[in-house]
């Protein structure tokens, strides 16, 4: 199974305090080449990526306090890569993180990437080079993600993950079908804010063997970090580029990380787990377009309280029976801006939700983002 390598960062997050962060729903258009998927539409999907940097660089109202900004799973264009960088280097606030998923690449070009920023990822260089010793492996994709972290300072520090899930060679015998396995998660712990996450990609989060899964790691390297520290696992990003986003399989990945079933896991009881999705005008080449992405959607434990909605752009449930709040939003292309519960229960004497709702904003005709008005929100499922 893969490697957790803990890396400390510094972040000043006010301690005790809620983050804020943002979910960007965007489609993904892909088509299938030789080895992978690219990107049909690049400059399209770059203007519409670059208008919302522009919108949290502006930091017009509560997106001047953005700390966690959300990309899908193979939505950025491979070419707009050091672009996107230099934004954030130079634009952004400190003490903001940046998780986006970029368009698939070859392995060759991907340890290449590695070595350019082995000050942050020189554990993983060293798994990637015994896969390559393995055999010849080094034109085989790779599904990727980058965490862009502008420290206090302003020192901007990149870690780059591949998704550990296996391709559909899995059932194929042409090898031209396989994907690169990752072999490492960062577990990110931020000092002074005392505020520790993940990030995986989709399916990653499912992933399992006949022994071990990778969210018993991960429960259980949470669980040491707890015993050792008291600190826990406070957040789970899963960027997701998913047609079948609530499939039973992960309601019942999620009833057992916040059940307690079986054992007690004190490393992981208050971790808020947020999946950022594709939105539904996502097309992939081979895939039913009667499969529905979207629905990116936000869960914490059942202590915690949120209000029951049922709107048109987003409501509250517990996934289908899961010992879980859940607050899940609607399918449509979508900026969500939303605060993350601090890691402690609330006080039960208080009227507080945990988990607040700041913003939606659309994606229009005219190539911006829009705020979504009051009277749009509210509107009830018919």
């Amino acid at each position: 199974m893969v490697q957790i390598i803990d890396k400390e960062v510094n972040l000043e997050f006010s301690i005790g305090l809620h983050l804020h962060c943002m979910v960007a729903q965007i489609p993904n258009r892909l088509r299938k080449v030789e080895h992978s998927f690219v990107l049909t539409d690049p400059e399209e999907k770059w203007t519409q990526i670059r208008r919302l940097l522009d919108l949290v660089i502006e930091g017009e109202g509560y997106l001047q306090k953005l700390h966690f900004l959300m990309l899908p799973e193979a939505s950025l264009p491979f070419c707009r890569f050091d672009e996107m960088l230099e934004i954030l280097e130079h634009d952004f606030r400190p003490n903001t993180v940046t998780i986006f998923g970029v368009e698939p690449i070859r392995l060759l070009v991907y340890r290449e990437l590695l070595e350019r920023f082995r000050e942050d990822n020189a554990e993983a260089i060293k798994s990637v080079d015994q896969d390559i010793e393995g055999g010849n492996v080094l034109e085989m994709p790779v599904n990727w993600c980058c965490i862009a972290i502008k420290e206090a300072t302003g020192k901007l520090r990149v870690f780059l993950e591949a998704k550990s899930h296996p391709f559909h060679a899995e059932e194929l015998l042409d090898k031209y079908h396989d994907l690169y396995r990752g072999r490492h998660f960062y577990f990110f712990r931020s000092r002074p804010g005392c505020f520790n996450f993940m990030t995986l990609i989709c399916l990653d989060y499912l992933y399992r063997d006949l022994y071990s899964s990778n969210i018993k790691r991960i429960i259980d390297h949470a669980n040491h970090l707890f015993f050792t520290t008291r600190q826990t696992l406070d957040a789970i990003f899963v960027i997701q580029c998913n047609p079948k986003p609530e499939h039973h399989s992960y309601r019942d990945v999620i009833s057992g990380f916040y059940g307690e079933y079986l054992e007690d896991t004190p490393g992981v009881r208050e971790t808020v787990t947020v999946f950022g999705n594709s939105s539904c005008e996502t097309a992939i080449e081979g895939v039913s377009p009667e499969s529905g992405y979207g629905h990116s959607y936000v869960v914490t434990n059942r202590h915690h309280k949120i209000g029951k909605l049922n709107l048109k752009e987003l409501r509250t449930d517990d996934f289908g029976g899961a010992p879980v709040c859940r607050l899940r939003f609607g399918a449509e292309t979508r900026l969500f801006f939303f605060n993350i519960p601090p890691h402690h229960e609330l006080d039960p004497r208080t009227s507080r939700m945990p988990l607040k709702l700041h913003s939606i904003m659309r994606w229009t005709d005219n190539g911006q983002w829009e705020k979504m008005p009051g009277e749009e929100l509210t509107r009830e499922n018919s």
